[in-house]
This record gives structure tokens, C-alpha cells and sequence, in this order.
């Protein structure tokens, strides 16, 4: 009893001991506290929820664009890569946390040899045979907590891979958004440059059955001609732009997506849930790139426990027991018996300096990982920055656009009619319909824009799961 006790605290301190590595301490955010004056009047409704707590189900509206997203996150090889790559990490951790047990093997074999004359003690060579079966039993005692430290790097390591699965999804989401908005946006551009043509062609041959009946003239018919040129021009454009839309989104989703669930135009695409990204920045250390970062920066502050406990001795058993006989048939008869017991301790004495460079290359390790965690939060807090910046002046631009709109149609409509009553030429209605194109043009773009900053948002802010 007193030796089964005193194995159980062995065991208990081995598994449970201490370890070297140095305390973590989470570096203070290089960031400002709050958000920039400028994009702090834009962060949202105090009512709205945060991205952080909202899922992408309930941010995006639309029941078809919901599905591109469904057929994305099961068929997008990207997604399965990362998922993939929990699955190496996990394995990889319980290799590395198996070293903490002892390791048990057993093997079963034959030794022939032939003893020379010149060796043997009798003066004649003779032969020798031997069988065995032996089971082995090695075990590291982890006085220092080298084992438990590499154990807690991979456990990080692992729980990085797993924020870095979210923050793929997380912009996966956010992709299939961008690129459905942008099919919606070019299918809009394409259906106003189709309508331009039409109205084009149409003046074009009332034009030229006025030049024929000598009241307009070729430059006129050509004025025209060049309007139906340049719309045509666009319609080509566009159409090969919805084309490729198409591809990029298919690529997107891993799958082809089926043609009931592209969108029409934009605005057959729902508006996304209003959101708020607070006033303090705390909310992007909830963010899984940054959380992955820091995962990463507490692997790289084990494995200075690690390079620590190097110094100090290693300490290994190693025992085996079993059979042995110089015959195979009476292998397993009494006093075939066989045990050993081999412990061993390894204590560093002169390694040329490479312990204390190991050392120092595991701290170097940890500052460029600090670094990249500071850096990380630093574009994380401009992402957020810019994205709220532009959230307002997106919404007056818009607005703008389209009194733009309203204007240059009203001055377009004027034009035509001077033009019909014979008192301007037709390069005002040239110029008048071209700008008219071009606002409207400009429209479709500004809205896309804004859709685009909604959904970046969005992303930035850790919604999506």
C-alpha cells in the first residue's frame, strides 16, 4: 500500500507539476481606447445590435442570397482546408500531450548467429538461438515541465487553428455578400445600358429619317450615331462583366449556384440588419484573427518554458520484461523469465552554447509574435476606423447621387425638347444624355458601395457566425 501511494504522488506531481514558462500577460492594446471623432458619430445606433453578437442569419435579409451562403460554408474549399486543419492540429496536440504517459510496446523476436572458432571458449564454433518475447515500458519524468510546456504550446497552437477556421468563415460570409452585391450592381448597369441603347436606336431613326427628308443634318445623324455606339459599347462591357460575376461566385460557393437564386438587380436584394460597433474598441479583442494571434503569442511563450527546463536534466525509465529461450518450443516454460530495469538521467554539461540560443530564439520568437498580435489589433482598429468613416458620407453620397439623377433627367428631358422644337442643336442633347448615363451610371456604384460598407462592417466588427 505504502508503495502504491507513494506512485500515485509521484504521478500526481509529474502530471501536475509546475512548469517554466513565463506568467502570460495579455500586451495592452496599441490602439485608442475609443473609436476616431470622425468614425465615432457614424458607429451606429446604441439600439442596434453588435456584430459581435449577431449571426450572419440575421444580418443578411435575403432568403436567396441566405442560400448562397449555406451552399458556400459546405462546399468552399478554402472552409475545408481550415477545418481540415483543426483536425492536423488536434492530432498533432495529443502527439505531443501522449509524451506525458508512459510509452508501452511490446515485441516478439528471433536471434540466430553462428559463433566462430577463433570466439568461442570451447575452441569450436558452434551456433546459437535465441527467442523472446518482451514487453517494454519508457517514461520521461517531467521534473521540469519540458514535456508540459511543449503540451501547452500545441493546446494553443491547436486553439489558434480554431479561431482561424471562424475568421475564414467570417470572410468567407462576408465574400459571397460582395460578390452577390457585385452581380446584382453590374446586372442593374447592364439592364440601364441596355435601355439607353433602345431610346439610342430609336432617336437614331428618327434622326435619319429627318436627314433623309433633308431637316437634319449628317453631323446630327452622326451626334446620334455616337450615342448608339457607346451604349452598345457598354452593354458588351457588361454583359462580359455579369459573366464573370457569375464565375467568381460559383468559385465562391465551390458549387454551381443555381440560376433561381442570382439576384436581378440590387433591388431585388434585401437591405442588411442595422448594427452597432459601440464606443469602446475592446470589441475587436473579441475578434478571432486576434484572438488566433493571441494563441499564437501564448504557444510562443510556452515554448520558452520549454527551452528553460532544457537545462536542467532529463530524467527517463525504461523497464522491460518477458521470455527467452534458446528454443522456440519451450519459449513459455518455466524459467524462461526475463527483466531489466535501465533508468537514466541526461544532464547537460558543455552543448557548445546552443541551449542558451535556443533560449534566446524562443524569447525572440515571443517578441515577433507580440509584434504581430500589436499589428494585428492596429489594422483590426483601422479596418473598423475606415469602415465607419465611410458609413455616413456613403449615405449623403448617396442621396446626392440621386438629386444628381433627378436633376440631369429634368435637364435631358429640356434638351430633347428645344432640340424638337428646333431651337438648340442636338450636341446639348448629346451632352445632357451622356451625363444623364453617367449619373445613373454613378448610382448603381454608390449604392454598391454602400451595400459593400454595410457587409465590411460587418465583417470587421466579428460578426458571422
Amino acid at each position: 500500500m505504502p508503495i502504491r501511494k507513494f506512485i500515485l504522488g509521484l504521478s500526481v506531481l509529474l502530471l501536475g507539476g509546475c512548469t517554466m514558462i513565463p506568467r502570460y500577460n495579455r500586451p495592452e492594446a496599441p490602439v485608442p481606447a475609443a473609436w476616431p471623432e470622425s468614425a465615432a458619430a457614424t458607429a451606429g445606433p446604441a439600439a442596434a445590435p453588435s456584430a459581435a453578437g449577431l449571426g450572419w442569419r440575421e444580418f443578411f435579409s435575403d432568403p436567396a442570397l441566405r442560400t448562397v451562403i449555406e451552399l458556400a460554408l459546405a462546399n468552399n474549399r478554402d472552409l475545408r482546408i481550415a477545418a481540415l486543419n483543426i483536425e492536423k492540429m488536434q492530432a498533432l496536440y495529443r502527439i505531443q500531450r501522449s509524451e506525458l504517459y508512459p510509452s508501452v510496446a511490446g515485441v516478439a523476436g528471433a536471434d540466430n548467429y553462428r559463433v566462430p572458432q577463433q570466439l568461442s571458449t570451447t575452441g569450436k564454433a558452434y551456433s546459437v538461438d535465441q527467442y523472446s518475447v518482451i514487453g517494454t515500458i519508457s517514461w520521461e519524468l517531467d521534473l521540469f515541465g519540458r514535456i508540459r510546456s511543449l503540451k501547452a504550446s500545441a493546446l494553443d497552437q491547436f486553439l489558434a487553428t480554431v479561431q482561424a477556421r471562424t475568421a475564414a468563415q467570417i470572410s468567407l460570409v462576408a465574400a459571397v455578400a460582395e460578390g452577390y452585391d457585385v452581380l446584382a450592381a453590374d446586372r442593374d448597369a447592364l439592364h440601364l445600358a441596355q435601355q439607353t441603347l433602345e431610346t439610342q436606336k430609336i432617336s437614331y431613326d428618327l434622326i435619319l429619317k429627318s436627314r433623309d427628308a433633308g431637316i437634319a443634318s449628317d453631323l446630327t445623324l452622326r451626334q446620334a450615331q455616337s450615342l448608339v455606339e457607346a451604349a452598345r459599347v457598354d452593354v458588351a462591357r457588361y454583359s462580359g462583366l455579369v459573366a464573370t460575376d457569375k464565375n467568381a461566385l460559383d468559385l465562391i460557393a465551390g458549387t454551381p449556384v443555381p440560376a433561381n437564386l442570382m439576384p436581378a438587380g440590387l433591388d431585388s436584394v434585401g437591405e442588411e440588419k442595422d448594427i452597432s460597433a459601440g464606443l469602446d474598441s475592446a470589441v475587436l479583442l473579441r475578434r478571432p484573427d486576434i484572438l488566433a494571434a493571441e494563441y499564437q503569442l501564448r504557444s510562443a511563450n510556452a515554448n520558452i518554458g520549454a527551452a528553460r527546463a532544457a537545462f536542467f536534466p532529463r530524467i527517463s525509465l525504461t523497464a522491460a520484461a518477458g521470455l527467452l529461450s534458446p528454443q522456440l518450443s519451450s519459449l513459455f516454460d518455466s524459467g524462461t523469465g526475463y527483466w531489466s530495469y535501465s533508468p537514466q538521467i541526461l544532464q547537460p554539461i558543455f552543448a557548445g552554447g546552443s541551449l542558451r540560443a535556443n533560449l534566446k530564439s524562443a524569447k525572440a520568437d515571443r517578441d515577433i509574435t507580440v509584434a504581430q498580435y500589436e499589428k494585428a489589433i492596429q489594422a483590426a482598429f483601422r479596418e473598423v476606423s475606415d469602415a465607419l468613416a465611410l458609413r455616413t458620407t456613403l449615405v449623403d453620397q448617396l442621396d446626392a447621387q440621386q438629386s444628381l439623377v433627378n436633376a440631369l433627367a429634368e435637364s435631358y428631358r429640356l434638351s430633347e425638347a428645344r432640340f424638337n422644337e428646333g431651337v438648340d442643336s442636338y450636341l446639348g442633347v448629346l451632352v445632357n444624355q451622356r451625363s444623364l448615363y453617367d449619373a445613373q451610371a454613378g448610382l448603381v456604384a454608390t449604392r454598391l458601395a454602400r451595400r459593400a460598407n454595410q457587409v465590411e462592417l460587418f465583417k470587421v466588427l466579428g460578426g458571422g457566425i
